[in-house]
């Protein structure tokens, strides 16, 4: 064989290869026996490339009748056309093929437990046998575009001024939202390190230590519940800035997501628009709406207060209910088990059921209107249902009625279930692929009923809106903060804000908090002393790396854009972790065991 292992990747040999030798190493996606000719279907990182091994070459050809799957193999040959009629325009390498000369197994392969072309493996059979699952063309495209993503990313902060700075993974616990993953110390007895939620301190004490542009594409770690979109362990894009307003923090970032599709996809999303947060939940029910789909709430609240339908005006006299309608145009030919779908769909979200009106002939009035629900409705009531939907002959409207955090989750997912669905996408009721959107001045804090407390619903470091200091400690459910989240498809990107640098109004925000001098002293005691040495006005933002790339690639799962991910029930199935450890590493770390595993 030649001096060098390959000349060439087996994806990238091209008709510009024409007559010339190459070296190429690779697997064996698929050997082929065509009556005494045998075909080889060579795979690496960049493609495909076909390989024909003729039986004139005695030596060569007992070792490709030797090839089986997942082989790796080393070979050298002549590029040639490939013969009319059998070239293939899904491949680069389409149009040629590699005559082999030379044929070396580098490395047998037992018997995969899969085929890689398999569509229907499940997730755990993938991630149990992660090393061959990534070699699949899928998984190494996606991959292959999250390195893409971060370098783009690491162009754009390059340009703009931004270093990037390490920040510890063995810190302190601090109260963020949710639980710490928790690592013991062997020097310090009981005592423990936490792995960060986010390096959100450390950034802020960068900026008072005047570094002036941060980030880092950084792992991040929350020991929570999971779902598709969350991970015990995932990546930020984490970023912080000194002296520069919201506004110009938000255009900044808003090219630096727009400038990575564009370079990486060849994508224009377009221009954010920006959208308050109260007017998102008023119209949408989310914090962060698919702006694709194009039904909105109608609220009707006021109208039901006199309703003999207690359904309806129960929620429309509670302090914290609400009422809504959802007009979904030509939807009065869904059929009663569509209606009924719906109905058991919006029941996770809380909700005890779904009423609705199918508007047959609005001219009709009450006349006009099918539904087990119009008996209860004075016409005052319907009169204004009609109005304010803007309801036509043939549509259907949903309503909500509840507490208006179930109401707005459950008509907020039956807005986007019936938009994405065949239904929505015939009637037109989606359009367009990309919609991006800022949503900004969310409210400072939120009600907890349970503990009678006010929470932070970013972080307590998030700065209140010019003139809302004064309501921290009067009206704090009054208060917006500064904070913005990036959404695309109804999906967070990220969010950020600006941060509080001036330590009389993070006391502030601390006693609405009810965390006293002697407790925020114990937690961010590092954070506060930081502040009283000319701490800059400062903000950031943390952009979710693994989603970004999950909504690029259109994969359904973070699982398929994170090369080791781990499962719903925060296992890793290949490296079988978390896993017991031996009585000597207990002993070293104090620690004992309450019940041990079959005790």
């Amino acid at each position: 064989m030649s001096q060098s292992m390959r000349t060439t990747y087996c994806g990238l040999v091209t008709e510009a290869l024409m007559g010339q030798t190459v070296t190429l190493c690779g697997w064996v996606n698929r050997r082929r026996d065509h009556g005494g000719v045998i075909f080889v279907d060579l795979r690496d990182r960049e493609g495909y490339v076909q390989v024909v091994c003729d039986p004139d070459r005695p030596e060569m050809f007992k070792a490709a009748e030797g090839l089986r799957n997942e082989f790796c193999i080393q070979v050298k040959g002549v590029v040639r056309a490939r013969p009319a009629g059998t070239t293939n325009d899904n491949l680069k390498s389409g149009k040629i093929e590699v005559l082999c000369h030379e044929l070396v197994v580098l490395n047998p392969s037992v018997t995969p437990p899969f085929q890689l072309d398999d569509e229907n493996l499940s997730e755990t059979t993938r991630l149990m046998h992660r090393v061959l699952d990534l070699r699949r063309p899928y998984m190494q495209k996606n991959l292959m575009l999250r390195y893409k993503v971060t370098m783009e990313v690491r162009k754009f902060m390059d340009a703009n001024g931004f270093i990037d700075i390490e920040t510890p993974m063995l810190t302190k616990s601090t109260p963020e939202g949710a639980r710490d993953y928790l690592v013991p110390s062997r020097v310090h007895d009981g005592m423990f390190f936490a792995l960060p939620q986010s390096p959100q301190l450390f950034k802020q004490l960068l900026m008072v230590s005047g570094f002036d542009r941060y980030y880092q594409i950084t792992k991040c770690f929350r020991d929570e519940d999971l779902r598709a979109d969350r991970q015990p362990e995932f990546t930020q894009i984490d970023v912080e800035t000194s002296f520069m307003k919201e506004e110009e923090i938000r255009t900044m970032f808003e090219g630096m997501i727009r400038s990575t599709f564009q370079n990486v996809l060849g994508i224009d999303i377009g221009a954010f628009p920006v959208m308050q947060h109260a007017d998102a939940m008023r119209l949408y029910g989310s914090d962060k709406p698919d702006l694709r789909v194009k039904l909105e709430f109608t609220e009707l609240t006021d109208v039901m207060k006199d309703v003999d339908f207690k359904v309806f005006s129960g929620p429309a006299n509670a302090e914290d209910g609400r009422v809504v309608g959802l007009r979904v145009p030509s939807g009065g030919e869904m059929s009663r088990g569509e209606i009924d779908g719906y109905t058991e769909f919006v029941k996770i979200y809380g909700a005890k059921g779904l009423a609705w009106i199918k508007v047959n002939e609005v001219a009709k009035g009450r006349e006009g209107l099918q539904s087990p629900i119009v008996k209860n409705l004075h016409d005052r009531a319907i009169a204004e249902i009609l109005k304010r939907t803007g309801a036509q002959d043939g549509d259907l409207v949903f309503f909500g009625a509840d507490k208006a955090k179930v109401v707005n989750d459950a008509i907020g997912a039956l807005r986007v279930k019936v938009g994405h669905s065949e239904f929505g996408k015939s009637k037109g009721l989606i359009e367009g692929q990309w919609k991006p959107l800022w949503v900004v001045d969310f409210p400072m804090f939120e009600f907890d009923e349970d503990a009678q407390r006010w929470n932070a619903v970013h972080h307590p470091f998030t700065s209140p809106k010019d003139g809302h200091e004064d309501w921290l400690e009067t009206d704090p459910g009054r208060c917006l903060a500064k904070a913005y989240d990036a959404v695309l498809n109804g999906i967070e990107l990220g969010g950020g804000s600006v941060r509080i640098h001036r330590e009389d109004v993070q006391s502030k925000v601390f006693r609405a908090l009810k965390i006293g001098p002697e407790e925020a002293q114990a937690k961010f005691g590092f954070l506060l002393d930081a502040l009283q040495y000319g701490a800059p006005p400062h903000g950031g933002i943390a952009i979710g790396l693994d989603r970004f790339v999950m909504l690029m690639t259109g994969a359904e799962s973070l699982r398929d854009v994170i090369a080791f991910p781990k499962t719903q029930r925060a296992q890793d199935l290949l490296t079988q972790a978390p896993g017991p450890v031996d009585e000597k590493q207990l002993r070293e770390l104090h620690i004992r065991l309450r019940n041990p595993q079959g005790a």
